[in-house]
């Protein structure tokens, strides 16, 4: 079976508390959205990859088989949840399960998973702390520099970008353009003036 946003939103929020982790995961749910009409593709389906990604990576952080992604697996696995959807949850961490992207879903997730990382890293360096201000030159500048926001996999970023045929500034400019579209929804909408 595959569930629904609803019930994707439902088992993200039982198992993350999180603020930050919540927004990376509404943040990936908005780049794999952008990618499934790039694809022709359901986007509800889609969707709810990105939402589900990491949704136990806050009660398992340990990376490997008695952790994230794993566990995640196992659970949806218990909820009898579609097998296709497991496995493309695994091949955002493909070092780590051994699950290489095949389809273009399974490359989405793997591309899109680290950029929106380095996107909203570029948004909160911003002096508006606004996405909506962010460039798409911006970003490939702050990606020149390794050490900012250097948890964020370039290496995977530009690899996931070869697999789904599309040049690193455009795969950028996709995802970017997503997230803004959720700018209030991720936090990153801005500062309010302070009043005099």
């Amino acid at each position: 079976m595959w569930p629904t946003r609803e019930a994707a939103w439902t088992l993200l929020n039982e198992y993350t508390q999180s603020p930050s982790l919540i927004n990376h995961a509404l943040a990936v749910e908005a780049g794999m959205r952008a990618y499934a009409r790039r694809f022709g593709e359901n986007e509800e389906k889609w969707a709810v990859v990105g939402l589900l990604h990491d949704f136990e990576y806050e009660q398992y952080p340990d990376l490997g088989p008695e952790g994230h992604p794993f566990k995640g697996a196992m659970i949806l696995r218990e909820r009898g949840w579609s097998e296709e959807l497991i496995r493309a949850i695994q091949c955002h961490a493909p070092a780590i399960t051994g699950a290489q992207p095949e389809t273009n879903l399974e490359k989405a997730i793997y591309a899109v998973d680290e950029l929106t990382g380095l996107i909203t890293a570029v948004a909160l360096v911003r002096p508006s702390k606004d996405i909506r201000d962010v460039k798409t030159r911006s970003v490939k500048k702050k990606w020149k520099d390794r050490s900012f926001a250097a948890g964020a996999n370039r290496e995977d970023i530009e690899n996931g970008a070869a697999m789904l045929g599309v040049e690193l500034g455009e795969h950028i400019a996709i995802v970017l353009e997503a997230m803004q579209g959720i700018a209030e929804a991720l936090g990153l909408a801005g500062q309010p003036e302070p009043q005099p």
